[in-house]
C-alpha cells in the first residue's frame, strides 16, 4: 500500500517561496498520477496540482498557474511543489495524494480517483 509524507511547509511572508516534498514508499511513485491538495480552515479541500504518469503537461490550478509548479523524480519516488509568489490566500495544509488509471498517462483526475494521501503539511503566509 501506498504511504506519502509531506515536508517543507512553514510560515513565509507574502510574496516569499516554499518547495513542498513528497516522499512515497510501498511502491513505485512511476506507477502513479501524483496530485497537491490544500484545505484551508472552513472550506474545501481543492486540487492544486496535478502531474500524471506521463510526467508532463501537469493540471495546474487557476488560482496558483503562474506561481506554483509541480515536478516528480521517480527514481527518488518523490514529488515536489514550488510555490513562489505566496499570498496569504495560500495559506492552508496542503497534502499530495496519488491515483492510478492503467491505460492512462495524463493528469486529470477526479478527487475521488486519489486513494492514498498523506497528513499533510500546514503553509501560513503572513506578515
Amino acid at each position: 500500500q501506498v504511504q506519502l509524507v509531506e515536508s517543507g511547509g512553514g510560515l513565509v511572508q507574502p510574496g516569499g517561496s516554499l518547495r513542498l516534498t513528497c516522499r512515497v514508499s510501498g511502491d513505485s511513485l512511476a506507477r502513479y498520477a501524483i496530485a497537491w491538495f490544500r484545505q484551508a480552515p472552513g472550506k474545501e479541500r481543492e486540487e492544486v496540482a496535478c502531474l500524471g504518469t506521463g510526467g508532463n503537461n501537469p493540471n495546474i490550478a487557476d488560482s496558483v498557474k503562474g506561481r506554483f509548479a509541480i515536478s516528480r523524480d521517480n527514481a527518488k519516488n518523490t514529488a515536489y511543489l514550488q510555490m513562489n509568489s505566496l499570498k496569504p490566500e495560500d495559506t492552508a495544509v496542503y497534502h499530495c495524494a496519488t491515483a492510478r488509471l492503467p491505460g492512462y498517462s495524463g493528469s486529470y483526475y477526479h478527487k475521488s480517483d486519489f486513494d492514498a494521501w498523506g497528513q499533510g503539511t500546514q503553509v501560513t503566509v503572513s506578515s
